[in-house]
Parts: structure tokens; C-alpha cells; sequence
């Protein structure tokens, strides 16, 4: 199945085009106008021509690490649209096993129920699975921050002269060793933060996240549970040519860049690294910042992140529900982890799947099932990759919460 890249774009803009004015930016006046960034995940099987988005998101912020102890779960750390999409897939595969948990007859576009002989302890216990004939790419409609934009930066300063360690953000200088995203240009390879925080964070660059994702797949912690990673990895990603350099791609997620050294390990649970090819498009997205009309003397950035997948349609506002407070439990997404994860609890009560519950030994708290022997083909794969090829890889601690069926 050899999509074009055109196709698989117009698909995640024409799924865009669809929501209401409440999921995008304000119209553009003669003052200003407002733009954002679009990423979404688009499904395609050998039997149906036509690619469709499954999900998409827009945003472009992310959580200040003073404030992820108190986030709960219910607050998310990152909402850079492609992060946002790929929770919105992840959301969408949940709802898909809660489905097929509770109606055995039914059957889903995009899931299946693994076979009895499919599952063992060497090829992952997940009761669900990808269908084989089915391809994943991801539409982005501007460059993943950090390493793969690095040149695209490079291009657009003045000055080219990368700054000196006495001019970095004073909040790079309170996380020593992990760089900002826009911090020392000519340093490439690395792995960076998200750029643009003016407190520290350490939400990693979406450049950083996605390279990984060729290792660990597409699939979050939780959905990893319920769902078999071996079909689970992207195919390609679509970028704008403006967007696309190949040397930064190359060197980011390509397997003689800089996670080559992944191609050795052989590991078990469906795990391997897949590197996805990155393409180009001729389409642009309504709302990027190339899109601004001249009659616009500014350029702002909008802060409404949207989230769509056929289960749901939110407008986040600061990683929250929009029109939310900040601690109101009811504000909490649908892609938040504390109602993933119920989702996850939900569906592995309705199955009574005994092999994954009794595992977990009881404990309530995100942090202890992470650390359970369910997730440890997935750890050790992490642990590889940010050791061989993602190295200085930190990770954003603090937010643990208790989890509980929804």
C-alpha cells in the first residue's frame, strides 16, 4: 500500500475543516493573525483506497515541571499537536478494546482479538492487535520541535551564530544538560526539551518523542497493555515541503542516523525498531504561520489545543478542559492519563483477563503497574534506546496518582 503523501495530508485537513470554529483558532483580522499547529493519525487497509484520520490535535505548549506534582493525572504534560494526536489514537484504540470487551461478536475497522496460540509470554499477553493489513502515518503540519527542525531554524535567524552557554534561558541553566529546543543550533543529534517554556520543563522535544515511538510504537503505557505493539508503528510522516529538510530527518529518525545502533537488538514482547520514512506534501494547513495574510500585521500563536477521534471532541486550554479551573476534577480530558488508564481498567475487568490482573498485585498507583512485570519488555526497550542513541533522556517524574475504573 503505497499512499501518496498528498492523500494521507488531505485527509487529516479535511477531518480539520470538519470541527467548528470553537476547536480553531479566531478568524484573522488586519490586527492578527493566529496560528497552530496540526498533526493526526491516518489509517489505511489494503482493502478500503481511501486513507482515514482516526485522530488529530492542535497545540503547542507543554507543563512547567513545578507544576506536574499537582497535575494528578488529570492535567496533560504536553500538547504539541503531535503528542495531542497520538494521545487522541491511543484514546481511540481504548474505546475500540471496551467495545469488542463488551460485545464478543462485534468486530472493529482497526482491532482484532488475537488468536489463543498468538499470545505467551515471549509474544506479549495483549488480547488485541492492529489488524495485520492495516498502515499508520501521521500528517504534521510543521517540523517535530527540536532535532528535526534544527535547520529550519538555522535558516530563519539572523544571525546564524549559535548563542553562547553565558546566553542560554535561565531555565536551561536550572536543567544542565538538557538543551531547549531553540538553544545552540549547531549542536545536533540530541536529545532536546520542548522549546519555547519560559519556566523549565522536561517534556522532550517532539522530534526526541517520535524517534523513540520507531522502538516502543505507537502505543502509550497503558494502551500497551490491552494492545500488541508489533503492528503498532508508524509507516511514514508527512511534513509540507517548507517543513521538510532531509538531512534533519535523516539524522533524527532514519536507521543510519543517529538510532542506528538499534538495529542490532532483537527484542521480545513485539518490540523492534521500525524506522518510518518521512515524505513530503504540497499541502499547507489553513492556520500555520506561512498561511498568514499580508492584510495581518501579526503573528500570533493560538492557545486552544483541539482533540478529535470518532469517540470525542475537546477544546484543552493549558492542558485542561477549556472554560475549566486548573484543579477541577471535571476538567480533566478524555486523553488525560488518569481517564486512560480507567479506560485500560475497564476494559481488563470486562474481559477478566486473569494472566494481566493478577500481576499487578493489587497496588493502585500508576507508578507501581509501570514498575510490575507487564511493562518490562517495554522498559527495557526504553532503556536501550536511551542509552545507545537518545542519551541524556530524563525523565518527567512527580505525577503519580491512583487509578481507578471510570
Amino acid at each position: 500500500m503505497d499512499h501518496d503523501a498528498d492523500e494521507i495530508a488531505e485527509a487529516v485537513l479535511e477531518t480539520y475543516d470538519s470541527l467548528s470554529a470553537k476547536y480553531k483558532p479566531v478568524k484573522a483580522t488586519e490586527d492578527f493573525f493566529q496560528w497552530v499547529s496540526l498533526s493526526g493519525v491516518v489509517a489505511v487497509r489494503e482493502d478500503v483506497h481511501e486513507p482515514k484520520c482516526v485522530s488529530l490535535g492542535t497545540g503547542m505548549k507543554c507543563l512547567p515541571i513545578n507544576q506536574v506534582a499537582e497535575a494528578n493525572g488529570s492535567i496533560l504534560h504536553d500538547w504539541h499537536a503531535e503528542i495531542v494526536a497520538l494521545r487522541a489514537f491511543n484514546h481511540f484504540l481504548l474505546r475500540e478494546c471496551l467495545d469488542l470487551a463488551h460485545a464478543p461478536t462485534k468486530t472493529s475497522p482497526i482491532i482484532r482479538r488475537r488468536a489463543v496460540s498468538e499470545v505467551s509470554e515471549s509474544n506479549g499477553l495483549q488480547p488485541f492487535s492492529i489488524h495485520d493489513d492495516l498502515q499508520l502515518h501521521m500528517y504534521s503540519s510543521e517540523a517535530p520541535c527540536g532535532d528535526a527542525s534544527m535547520e529550519l531554524l538555522m535558516e530563519a535567524q539572523v544571525d546564524a551564530t549559535p548563542w553562547p552557554i553565558d546566553q542560554l534561558h535561565p531555565a536551561t541553566k536550572k536543567l544542565p544538560g538538557l538543551l531547549r529546543g531553540r538553544e545552540s543550533f549547531a549542536e545536533l543529534g540530541i536529545v532536546r526539551r520542548k522549546p519555547g517554556a519560559d519556566l523549565a520543563t522536561l517534556s522532550k522535544s517532539c522530534s526526541d518523542k517520535l524517534a523513540l515511538k520507531q522502538c516502543t510504537s505507537v502505543l502509550s503505557s497503558c494502551t500497551s497493555l490491552l494492545v500488541n505493539p508489533a503492528n503498532a508503528y508508524f509507516e511514514s510522516i508527512i511534513l509540507p515541503k517548507s517543513q521538510y529538510v532531509q538531512d534533519a530527518c535523516e539524522r533524527s529518525f532514519g536507521p543510519e542516523g543517529r538510532l542506528k545502533p538499534m538495529a542490532r537488538h532483537r527484542w521480545t514482547g513485539g518490540y523492534a525498531f521500525r524506522p518510518f520514512e518521512v515524505r513530503s506534501t504540497n499541502r499547507e494547513f489553513t492556520y500555520s504561520r506561512r498561511s498568514k495574510p499580508a492584510s495581518s500585521r501579526e503573528l500570533r500563536t493560538s492557545n486552544v489545543a483541539a482533540v478529535f477521534n470518532p469517540y470525542v471532541q475537546e477544546a484543552l486550554i493549558l492542558g485542561r478542559l477549556q472554560g475549566r479551573q486548573k484543579l477541577d476534577p471535571k476538567g480533566a480530558s478524555a486523553i488525560c492519563s488518569k481517564r486512560m488508564w480507567a479506560t485500560t481498567i475497564q476494559v481488563l475487568a470486562a474481559l477478566g483477563t486473569p494472566q494481566l490482573l493478577q500481576q499487578i498485585s493489587g497496588s493502585p498507583r500508576v507508578r507501581d503497574w509501570k514498575d510490575s512485570r507487564l511493562f518490562a519488555d517495554r522498559r527495557r526497550v526504553k532503556a536501550d534506546v536511551t542509552a545507545e542513541a537518545l542519551s541524556g533522556w530524563i525523565r518527567n517524574e512527580g505525577d503519580d496518582f491512583e487509578i481507578a475504573a471510570g
